[in-house]
């Protein structure tokens, strides 16, 4: 469980790379210092994660964890220094429609090195940044200190074994991440938002969002993206074929349609305010809490 309040323990990213070989669940953190937003608290030794700890389903969610977290470690300092191209403009568009964030505490999902956790956190009082990558983490906290963004917080832990006090949070954000997810996994993180948000509190995605041809506008997509790799020449047949693969096998990249983001957060417990296609398959969907928000029901998506 993740504590938001006075006094809790702050978790600086050193503590976690002293445990390179223990998966990142919240529960695994330890740090020193006083902190006054939210940040995850070891509640027991040994650790308990928010997810089952036996079982093969267990050992599974173990497993894509460590695959996620090496991948985007190993990308950290890439991704830092060489944003992907028209990725701004979605971050843009989540941040414009994230609403009034004066004196707000928000959770920045698959935080990165903080491309969407800097600009939203003047004026916030709180931001915390997540990321199930030490590296990402290190890199984020270090240009909060460049900056002089005492009001960020960077954590090291899995978005599916995350987990924060209900109706704690006014801001919960996530741009480019959860297509990374399994689909069951993406709902219960919709889930899990609908309770941390206090009513009123709104839930940002930015992401590629097209599904496998169920869709006109899967479609279209796909032979926008065509056109633009033929033109590479060989190189473009290679990443068309690529592209190809990674869909079918859904190991990396899992993406869904608008549509069925819309539909995990109706289930939810929100109502969704906006939604707008920024470029090619990048998207940004926008749900507010209801006053009582769903915590359980059949979910929206499950494993494809």
């Amino acid at each position: 469980m993740v504590e938001v309040g006075a006094h809790a323990t702050s978790v600086p990213a050193r503590a976690v790379r002293a445990r390179e070989g223990v998966p990142p669940a919240c529960a695994d953190l330890a740090g020193a210092g006083a902190y006054t937003g939210p940040v995850p608290v070891p509640p027991s030794d040994p650790p308990v994660s928010p997810l089952p700890v036996t079982g093969e389903s267990s050992r599974a969610d173990e497993r894509e964890i460590a695959r996620q977290r090496k991948v985007w470690t190993e990308r950290a300092v890439f991704w830092d220094e060489h944003t992907p191209k028209g990725l701004d403009k979605v971050v843009d568009a989540l941040v414009d429609r994230s609403g009034d964030t004066e004196g707000a505490v928000i959770v920045d999902l698959g935080c990165g090195t903080g491309q969407v956790t800097f600009p939203l956190a003047p004026g916030a009082a709180r931001v915390l940044g997540v990321d199930v990558s030490p590296k990402m983490i290190e890199i984020l906290e270090r240009h909060a200190r460049e900056r002089g963004d005492d009001n960020v917080e960077g954590v090291v832990c899995a978005i599916e074994q995350l987990d924060l006090p209900k109706g704690s949070v006014d801001l919960v954000v996530t741009n480019y991440v959860l297509h990374h997810l399994r689909d069951r996994d993406k709902a219960e993180v919709v889930r899990r938002a609908a309770t941390w948000l206090k009513p009123g509190g709104r839930f940002v995605i930015g992401d590629m969002m097209f599904g496998r041809g169920a869709e006109a506008r899967d479609w279209a997509i796909a032979a926008t993206k065509t056109k633009a790799f033929l033109k590479l020449g060989p190189g473009g047949l290679w990443r068309i074929a690529k592209g190809v693969w990674r869909m079918v096998v859904r190991t990396q990249e899992r993406p869904v349609s608008m549509s069925r983001w819309v539909a995990m957060l109706t289930e939810a417990g929100f109502d969704v305010v906006d939604t707008a296609e920024v470029i090619a398959e990048g998207a940004v969907v926008v749900g507010v809490r209801r006053t009582e928000a769903a915590s359980t029901g059949s979910p929206a998506a499950a494993d494809a």
